[in-house]
């Protein structure tokens, strides 16, 4: 057998079911969504979030109007305990939404759980233990019944406990761990002990949550799986079905999808799909798919670029640019037959009219996105052409988003001339236009304390008429520092969309380059300083797109 060889691996039995259903049915409505980016997204980072981060993350995914939110695992992690306290102790949670947090179903960690969660005006407490066969025999080396019995101890445990705190208004989720390699007659066996000592009602439902822990058949037999176990659990008008895939095949937001045709209430996932091994099922594809549909996903998406910027900044994983619905290039055609077509289809769409442009399946402007980046007349090596130039000649390495702005000027700029536009040529057009020597405000100094509210910015600025003027700002970081002092001082506000930055040379004489790409006064703006070191490039780069966006 060689090191690549099939012939290991046996196919995932299909489910036998001539009456399935689920094939003739439609979304017509958003499922109940649950993030888990502070708890499934956050075990997967190679660097687990920082307090800050967490904050962050919290905040977005509040502001985008999740109501169940997954906060982490606060008896296994000190930090997850702690942000738990901080959500609690200092009333970050809204009155209409719920934290939800992970534990076995083991009596020392669940008693922990409830004393990470007391004084919280609302909960619930999702217990699991693992179903499958190879977890039954080859991890827990139990039979089915002692299976069963782990199940049914955690969920008593997980109910005396909440008797305890009855200021609470508690809710229940319980988890068959590995549900897609789990016989379907088993995982409703194990269920509904759970159901039997929860005991239910129409009016206090709980939630049996059925995980792709491993997803390891196609959609459609996920589907099957959630349709049978639909059928056969008990109260089933008391019980909410939710679904959590994951990703190894590809399939997550599908299995999904068809999970909900097959009888699913809810869904987990992660912004942006981020989660273990190839990820979690992505809220932000699955509710763009129903939006693309006519359907109201019930979600906030219109800003992908803050949710693109935040996501990243919190994960430190880069989006692809070619991320489904709000990777940075997915509504950008390079092609002359797609742009001449968009452009067609433009001409005559009209404003109230349902959506029907070629090749753009929705309006990117419902994302926050401009036709500037979709309509282009620059062609792929145009723009190619210009970033080997200043790399090659003048060591700017020059981001994908920063290609795109400065091709545009270049090409604008030769069509006016009429000519060919050498690396002189170039060089001095991207200077005046994003490295301009004198600006409306210039930077003369600064000096950063970093504390643990955030990084606290002073700069001296020098007007047109240097004056100097004292500028303050504080922030989760030097930029989010200036962009409040430039707000304070010149009423201007500012969103960083993207920003950049390397090191031109080498050793101790290396200089900082940094890009930035902000919003100012409804428009895209951009700046390219070089400097002494990162912070004064950013801190010019920044200045320098409130001059562009001041003199347009």
């Amino acid at each position: 057998m060689t090191s690549f060889d099939h012939r290991k691996y046996r196919p995932f039995t299909p489910i036998h079911n001539p009456n399935r259903r689920w094939p003739n049915n439609r979304i017509e409505s958003a499922p109940q969504w649950c993030a888990v980016d502070l708890r499934d997204g956050n075990q997967a980072l190679i660097e687990p979030m920082t307090v800050t981060q967490k904050q962050k993350m919290w905040a977005l995914l509040v502001k985008l109007g999740f109501k169940e939110i997954e906060i982490g695992f606060p008896a296994a992690s000190q930090p997850d305990y702690d942000f738990c306290r901080w959500l609690i102790e200092e009333n970050q949670i809204p009155s209409d939404v719920t934290i939800q947090v992970l534990v076995q179903a083991r009596e020392e960690l669940i008693e922990r759980t409830y004393e990470a969660l007391c004084g919280a005006e609302r909960a619930i407490v999702h217990v699991y233990n693992s179903t499958s066969p190879t977890q039954r025999t080859k991890v827990f080396n139990q039979n089915k019944a002692g299976i069963i019995d782990i199940a049914r101890k955690g969920a008593q445990k997980v109910l005396e406990e909440s008797r305890k705190h009855p200021n609470t208004q508690w809710r229940f989720q319980y988890s068959p761990e590995s549900f897609s390699g789990t016989e379907v007659d088993f995982a409703v066996e194990i269920c509904n002990a759970v159901v039997d000592v929860w005991k239910p009602t129409q009016d206090h439902k709980i939630i049996l949550n059925l995980p792709a822990t491993v997803e390891s058949s196609t959609p459609n037999v996920f589907a099957d799986q959630i349709e049978l176990f639909c059928d056969h659990i008990q109260q089933r008008d008391s019980v909410i079905i939710s679904v959590h895939t994951h990703n190894d095949r590809g399939c997550a937001v599908a299995a999904a999808e068809l999970a909900v045709m097959a009888g699913a209430d809810r869904v987990e996932g992660t912004l942006m799909g981020n989660g273990e091994r190839t990820g979690n099922m992505d809220l932000v594809t699955m509710a763009m798919n129903l939006y693309s549909q006519g359907i109201d996903p019930n979600i906030h998406l219109q800003h992908a670029d803050e949710i693109v910027r935040v996501v990243s900044e919190c994960t430190q994983i880069a989006t692809h640019p070619r991320h489904p619905w709000v990777g940075e290039l997915v509504y950008t055609a390079f092609s002359g037959s797609h742009q001449d077509a968009i452009r067609k289809c433009m001409a005559v769409q009209k404003e109230n009219s349902p959506w029907d442009v070629a090749y753009l399946p929705i309006d990117p402007k419902d994302l926050g996105r401009d036709y500037q980046s979709v309509i282009r007349v620059n062609s792929q090596s145009g723009k190619g052409g210009v970033a080997y130039i200043l790399e090659q000649d003048y060591g700017l390495h020059l981001p994908r988003w920063m290609q795109i702005e400065a091709s545009q000027v270049i090409q604008s700029q030769a069509e006016t001339l009429s000519k060919e536009m050498s690396s002189t040529d170039i060089w001095e057009v991207i200077r005046k236009q994003f490295m301009p020597d004198t600006k409306h405000f210039n930077l003369s100094h600064y000096s950063v304390n970093r504390t643990q509210a955030g990084d606290a910015l002073n700069v001296t600025i020098q007007d047109q008429e240097d004056a100097e003027q004292q500028w303050q700002g504080t922030g989760d970081g030097v930029i989010e520092a200036l962009c409040n002092a430039i707000e304070q001082n010149t009423g201007h506000s500012i969103q960083v969309i993207h920003y950049d930055q390397h090191a031109i040379g080498e050793g101790s004489n290396a200089n900082a380059v940094a890009f930035i790409q902000a919003k100012i006064a409804g428009q895209r703006v951009c700046g390219i300083s070089k400097s002494r070191d990162t912070l004064s490039a950013n801190i010019d780069a920044v200045l320098v797109c409130l001059h562009n966006a001041l003199d347009n």
